[in-house]
């Protein structure tokens, strides 16, 4: 397995953010760069199996702690601004658009984002296109399936106590079929089960407005989300597909599979990847 380089980039209040790169081996002219955003709790470590299937097929992946993250700066879960994740998302694309050129042309880049990371990555996009080739998006946030309390909770609580940290309410149980994927991450230092009022709220709010601006998406996007998915409501999904155009959007759901579609036992894992790889394959072809 590559091991990955990590780097410190500065974000907009001085906070380091850790970013990870694998390249892949041999000389060859990669075929492009894929940024990954990691979920909720997580951290960039966790995608390495990922990672090195992206680089087996000539793909450059970067990656990083999201703030509150990882190895990155900020309390556990917490979120200084509502836009921070966002903010610090764009300046990681502009970094890696200078980093990642040939003949003074950028690589291509492809957005891959999980679960709150694939919420923000469409939230990015929504508010402020860039530059960006590509979205996939794995079990995306869009819907967090809120109860009408936490939705009460949520109308007054980001006000009162925005930095309230809680229990975030995700089981390990459900984020994989594969055993030994959820007792690593129970087992995991680096994963937590913080948030905030004020990061709950981003995640309330941004899901429903992604989806209202479903109908105007002009990023090519692969849709990834799994059936049987227990943390986020694939209603979420669903409604982003319906409301969005068919000649930018391509969808697949896995009926049968919980949230970590990419983590999920061998057989199933391997389906996602080739549909993951058919639809990279004529969009970005090897040089």
């Amino acid at each position: 397995m590559h091991t990955a380089t990590l780097t410190p980039l500065i974000a907009v209040d001085g906070a380091n953010l850790a970013v990870y790169d694998w390249r892949p081996a041999g000389p060859g002219r990669p075929r492009g760069v894929v940024l990954l955003v990691h979920g909720l709790g997580e951290h960039m470590g966790r995608y390495a199996a990922l990672a090195e299937r992206l680089n087996a097929w000539g793909f450059v992946v970067r990656g990083y702690d999201q703030f509150g993250h990882g190895e990155s700066h900020g309390p556990r879960g917490g979120l200084p601004g509502a836009d921070r994740l966002t903010v610090d998302l764009g300046d990681v694309v502009d970094d890696t658009r200078r980093r990642y050129r040939l003949h003074d042309t950028p690589l291509p880049l492809i957005l891959l984002g999980h679960s709150m990371g694939g919420l923000v990555a469409a939230d990015l996009l929504r508010q402020r296109p860039r530059e960006v080739d590509a979205l996939v998006l794995s079990s995306p946030a869009f819907d967090a399936g809120l109860s009408p309390f936490q939705r009460w909770l949520l109308g007054w609580l980001p006000r009162a106590a925005p930095n309230l940290r809680v229990g975030n309410g995700l089981k390990p149980v459900y984020l994989s079929h594969d055993a030994h994927v959820v007792a690593a991450y129970k087992a995991d230092a680096r994963v937590h089960d913080r948030i905030s009022a004020r990061l709950a709220r981003y995640i309330a709010d941004a899901g429903p407005a992604v989806v209202s601006a479903a109908p105007r998406w002009q990023t090519p996007t692969l849709l990834l989300y799994a059936g049987a998915d227990r943390l986020v409501s694939p209603a979420g999904s669903r409604a982003f597909l319906a409301a969005a155009p068919r000649e930018v959007v391509q969808a697949r759901c896995f009926e049968k599979l919980f949230h970590e579609i990419f983590n999920e036992r061998e057989r199933d894992r391997e389906a996602v990847l080739e549909e993951l790889r058919r639809w990279l394959e004529p969009r970005f072809p090897p040089p």
